[in-house]
């Protein structure tokens, strides 16, 4: 397993999903089992999930996003992608997800929908 998750909330109610790196076949079920729990808590008004440190993403990753994104909708925490990294940002381009994700750049502004 490559993949290390880490978790960090503030008094806003908010949550940053730290991944660091590969999503693949084999790790996206792991984080699948971190992130929609935390989505579906309704503990937070948002989640964010920080890639920057992620340096492989297949098409099971993007499912996971795409399932969270999903949960978020069904339970109205606002879902967060920010620092994608070239490599999976061309990823995200060629799939659509840059279409239907809320991502920040690194300096906080939004970039897509």
């Amino acid at each position: 397993m490559n993949l290390t998750m880490r978790e960090q909330e503030n008094e806003q109610g908010e949550v940053i999903l730290f991944l660091q790196g590969e999503v693949d076949a084999y790790t996206a079920p792991m984080v699948s089992e971190r992130l929609t729990p935390i989505i579906l808590s309704n503990r937070f008004a948002s989640v964010t999930i920080d890639l920057a440190e992620v340096t492989y993403m297949d098409s099971t990753g993007i499912g996971v996003l795409i399932g969270a994104l999903k949960a978020s909708k069904q339970s109205g925490c606002s879902m967060l992608v920010r620092r994608i990294p070239s490599r999976i940002d061309r990823l995200f381009q060629i799939t659509g997800l840059k279409d239907i994700l809320t991502i920040v750049s690194s300096e906080g502004g939004k970039e897509t929908k």
